[in-house]
């Protein structure tokens, strides 16, 4: 009716006003984009395109917040597990609100926010087209922070914590990198599930400050690597010894907390910010009988269903909505400041801390 009406009153006809509300539906996307590997702050730029409105299956939305992950930029690099196809949009997580649906979509509408879960899509854009059946509705009362960064570290933390031990309430968990957003992760799982950890940090000048963060999420003890060495919290039996531990850092850091584990405890490695090898002594092997494991959240994704991950995701949406469960220390910048912090985040301590989100509701 409306198309007949504007007919009627103007003179330019069906095909050319089709023409001109199929541009109207198009939308800018600003992005960042490489095409060859190397440092971010060197191979990275920012494009444009324009996107049409989305096909049968598909949504059109705007970008909320995507972090700046460190495996991105391993991938970048070129230094990680996978290598993508150039060119590539970087970005594996995000939230966003649909602006259009396709026809066929039924799972979100227009105004819904939505994070995708369909693995490295390209988040680092302002706009995007996704698969509808490829992104899960975040519900009302989670913040954008917490819903931008729910697939990689708080999905990492709890597969961790659910996967490789059956703990107990009491148990305790013991992990290096404890300020990282995994960490942090894992010490607000620990106190949801009535289980102890024992938190391992670089010392620097505000440690009490931090100490006293991580306490405020309920960390049972905060250590330096220093402290770690000469604890004797586990031989006095103030705290048991440690079923099983998260190294996310490597070389001397991850030798320190496996002495910790308990007889059969189980180490596993996630990461390796200092980029030093992992090195077991014999001793772990022979009379302690450590069993030695690695995670990828990635893979685990790829190797479960969309219905046992949307699972998960869904029990962390409660505990964030709850107020259980606190976004990582984090900070908000334009696109347009991907330089800065590419170099920022060049050095390896700048990756374990405060997360670094793009914002795009400015």
């Amino acid at each position: 009716m409306l198309y007949q009406k504007l007919i009627l009153s103007s003179k330019i006809g069906l095909p050319k006003l089709m023409s001109l509300n199929i541009r109207a539906m198009s939308v800018k996307s600003t992005f960042l984009q490489i095409d060859e590997l190397g440092e971010p702050h060197k191979v990275l730029k920012k494009c444009e395109t324009q996107l049409d409105s989305p096909k049968d299956n598909e949504i059109l939305v705007k970008m909320l917040a995507a972090p700046i992950n460190p495996a991105v930029i391993n991938i970048i690099q070129g230094k990680y597990g996978e290598s993508p196809s150039l060119p590539f949009i970087p970005g594996n997580e995000a939230v966003a609100e649909v602006l259009k649906c396709g026809q066929n979509v039924k799972n979100v509408q227009i105004g819904d926010r939505i994070i995708p879960i369909g693995g490295h899509v390209g988040t680092w854009r302002t706009h995007a087209i996704f698969t509808g059946q490829d992104v899960l509705k975040v519900p009302d009362n989670v913040d954008n922070v917490n819903a931008a960064t729910i697939t990689v570290n708080p999905a990492t933390a709890f597969r961790m914590l659910r996967d490789f031990v059956d703990l107990k309430p009491g148990d305790t968990v013991i992990q290096n990198g404890a300020n990282s957003a995994v960490g942090q992760a894992v010490i607000q799982l620990c106190k949801v599930w009535n289980l102890q950890s024992v938190n391992v940090v670089r010392n620097r000048p505000n440690i009490d400050e931090l100490k006293a963060q991580l306490k405020s999420l309920g960390a049972t003890e905060v250590l330096t690597e220093e402290e770690i060495r000469t604890t004797a919290l586990f031989k006095s039996k103030q705290i048991p010894s440690p079923k099983l531990g998260f190294n996310c850092v490597g070389g001397k850091s991850a030798t320190n907390v496996m002495r910790h584990l308990a007889s059969k405890g189980i180490l596993v490695t996630y990461g390796a910010m200092s980029r030093e090898p992992l090195t077991i002594p014999n001793s772990a092997l022979i009379f302690k009988d450590i069993s030695f494991r690695g995670f990828w959240v990635s893979k685990w994704s790829k190797e479960h269903t969309l219905e046992e991950r949307q699972q998960m995701y869904n029990e962390l949406f409660e505990l964030m909505a709850s107020g259980k469960f606190a976004p990582p220390v984090h900070r908000l910048i334009p696109l347009d400041e991907y330089k800065e912090a590419m170099i920022e985040l060049a050095d390896v301590k700048g990756m374990i801390g405060e997360k670094i989100l793009f914002d795009f509701t400015k």
